[in-house]
């Protein structure tokens, strides 16, 4: 189905949706409607934003910028680069093959790639200037993985070998790293504590191995993909918590408390999927079972039953004391990676919770984020909903976690509405 398809009913949809202020229960919505009206929001408003505020004309994407489209400053923080190549790419891949997509993916792609790339450390740099000028090394493995994300999916579009030769040489830096302790790997922008595992480097590498794999098969990715899965599958996850805990002790055993009781349900969410579409590749009906009963798990866990929303961490034990910064903090990533994760599960189990809740977290993010008149959203709330303005992790706002869900979620959509 085109943006095109269906006129009249594309408008009643959003005439209702935004007369009603989007808050409209999506059970009221068709589900055919409801992927008109994300095509629409992805497209009308998510897209237009950043294609009219955040193109630097001198290269990159600038990601310092308020919810209004304001540059705050021209700083490229290259986890915010990569992650932008993957999604212009993506829309290039998937939604039409627009020139302007792939023009803006190179853009980005080329200036990355003449300034990321530090050899003495064999990885990304952090963040660099508007001109490239190194302002912060390679902090953080995670740019490394947002890296061969992007370079993977900019090489889908462009049919080119370039892009692999740097993903591949990312990922052979990456293997090596994961050989130390986790507390030695550079993890910006949270510090792994002393004797800790942590669920973020298997979550996201088990993803861009199989990303890789998938457009060069090669078996040492696969085998890294497929292992750092099992990783998350059968270590973080502790059937005796029914939760995935975000750190285990070395020896893969829990870690004390509290730093070992720490939960982050859109983390889990988000990595759920991942491995949701990991098992879907080799055919893992248990893991694929495994992994929706996670999502409707954490959605209980990290729902806020007094003011609604996802919050940012739990201690799985019911403290208070939580070893995680902002914890009761309403951030925007959660629930976008919530309603993905829901259709998703949908469209594999059929089962009437994964709407229940697709429902309830669509309704509060579409009351809470979206920056009228800006087509954006904003990306920090109080437990309560009110804007702050702290920085959580990077001082950025950049293109991924809302376009990516709405994008995943369009796709989901229409492949339910075509099996009926």
């Amino acid at each position: 189905m085109t943006v095109t398809d269906n006129e009249a009913t594309r408008r009643e949809v959003l005439h209702e949706c935004h007369s009603q202020q989007m808050t409209d229960s999506v059970a009221m919505i068709s589900l055919k409607g409801l992927s008109i009206f994300y095509r629409e929001h992805l497209f009308e408003s998510v897209l237009p934003f950043w294609a009219s505020h955040a193109i630097d004309p001198d290269g990159g994407i600038n990601t310092c910028i308020r919810d209004d489209g304001r540059v705050i400053n021209r700083d490229k923080w290259l986890w915010s680069q990569w992650r932008a190549v993957w999604v212009f790419s993506r829309l290039y891949n998937e939604f039409g093959r627009d020139p302007k997509w792939l023009n803006y993916a190179r853009h980005i792609y080329e200036f990355s790639l003449r300034h990321g790339w530090d050899d003495d450390h064999g990885g990304w740099r952090l963040c660099v200037g508007h001109d490239g000028e190194e302002l912060r090394s390679c902090e953080s493995i995670y740019v490394d993985a947002f890296a061969i994300y992007g370079l993977v999916e900019f090489a889908r579009a462009t049919g080119d070998h370039e892009p692999l030769i740097h993903a591949e040489r990312t990922a052979d830096a990456v293997i090596s790293r994961l050989d130390q302790p986790h507390d030695q790997i550079p993890h910006f922008p949270y510090a792994v504590p002393k004797g800790t595992r942590v669920h973020g480097i298997p979550m996201m590498f088990s993803l861009v191995f199989r990303e890789l794999t998938q457009l060069l098969d090669h078996a040492r990715y696969d085998q890294m993909s497929q292992s750092l899965s099992r990783e998350v599958m059968t270590k973080f996850y502790r059937p005796d918590r029914d939760a995935v805990l975000e750190r285990i002790a070395i020896d893969g055993n829990e870690f004390p408390s509290p730093v070992g009781t720490t939960v982050v349900p859109g983390h889990v969410i988000e990595s759920m999927w991942f491995q949701i579409h990991i098992a879907r590749d080799r055919g893992d009906q248990d893991t694929i079972a495994q992994a929706c009963h996670n999502i409707r798990r954490h959605l209980e866990l990290g729902w806020d039953p007094r003011h609604g929303g996802l919050f940012l961490a739990i201690d799985i034990e019911g403290s208070t004391d939580i070893a995680w910064d902002y914890a009761d903090t309403k951030l925007w990533w959660p629930q976008t990676e919530a309603i993905y994760a829901t259709l998703l599960a949908y469209e594999l189990t059929g089962e009437q919770w994964c709407l229940d809740w697709h429902e309830r977290i669509h309704n509060y993010s579409f009351s809470h984020y979206p920056v009228i008149g800006a087509g954006e959203w904003t990306q920090k709330l109080d437990r309560v909903g009110n804007q702050i303005s702290d920085t959580v992790a990077l001082p950025v706002k950049d293109p991924f976690h809302l376009p990516r869900a709405l994008m995943y979620s369009i796709q989901s959509l229409d492949r339910i509405v075509a099996r009926v």
